[in-house]
């Protein structure tokens, strides 16, 4: 299926590593240009030399953190004209409300939610003043299936899922899309460092993370691609009639109201 992306432009947050940068090559193989953003500028580079030698599209690296604000904004008029953009960064601290520090609530809430509602609030209005474009907030499935071992996570994701519903609703009045991807359980190197702690939590000894992953409804956590794939579709013309909604890929785990 063409997704009729080519010729168009992307700013993808949380770049990277994982689920970004499975979104980032599957656009840039639909002829899609690229902004990356991400902190670490080799990981950047690592990610764009890849995506090059795969794709003959445009790649811009931008490696700011995004928990500083006038990052944000620097960052949306760099980006100035982008057709979709995808906020992927965000990971939070994990642990249940007896670790949840007042430091630990400020780092979670200024990357996964004060930066994704400035960039989208600055990119959305360069949209609305033209009439077109695609926001896709890539969330997480705790915000539908509240975690008490990832209680930070947890309220943010369901404050970001508020969010795209409210703008969704009211964006398409002035032809702009908001979606939002709710992964479940996906196999990165973010995952493995939230198992390994849930894990020390659970059994005292975080080499047994596996064993949290055994009981998923599939057997098995989602993969980058499977992600990647629902994302780079929500965005792309062929899901125009999609806005103020959320789309959940889990494995029918939040369904099954499981807590792994």
């Amino acid at each position: 299926m063409d997704l009729e992306l080519a010729g168009k432009s992307a700013l993808v947050t949380g770049a990277s590593k994982g689920i970004g940068l499975a979104v980032a090559r599957k656009l840039a193989s639909e002829g899609c240009d690229l902004h990356l953003n991400a902190r670490t500028a080799a990981d950047l580079e690592a990610a764009r030399s890849d995506i090059i030698s795969l794709s003959n599209v445009r790649v811009d690296c931008h490696p700011v953190d995004l928990s500083v604000p006038q990052n944000v904004y620097d960052l949306a008029r760099a980006c100035r004209g982008v057709d979709i953009l995808i906020n992927n960064a965000g990971a939070v601290p994990s642990g249940p409300l007896e670790e949840a520090t007042d430091e630990k609530w400020r780092e979670g809430f200024d990357l996964k939610i004060f930066a994704t509602v400035n960039l989208t609030r600055e990119i959305y209005l360069q949209m609305k003043a033209r009439g077109d474009g695609v926001i896709i907030n890539v969330i997480g499935n705790c915000g539908e299936r509240p975690d008490p071992e990832i209680i930070i996570g947890t309220i943010a994701n369901s404050g970001l899922m508020g969010f795209t519903r409210a703008l969704g609703a009211a964006s398409v009045k002035h032809g702009v899309r908001v979606v939002g991807i709710n992964p479940g359980p996906t196999a990165t190197e973010r995952l493995v460092l939230l198992m390994r702690k849930k894990a020390e939590d659970r059994f005292g000894d975080g080499e047994r993370w596996r064993e949290l992953l055994a009981p998923l409804p599939m057997g098995r956590a989602g993969e980058p691609d499977e992600i990647a794939d629902l994302t780079v579709f929500a965005a792309s013309p062929r899901a125009s009639y999609i806005s103020g909604t959320i789309m959940t890929a889990d494995g029918s785990v939040a369904a099954q109201g499981h807590i792994f």
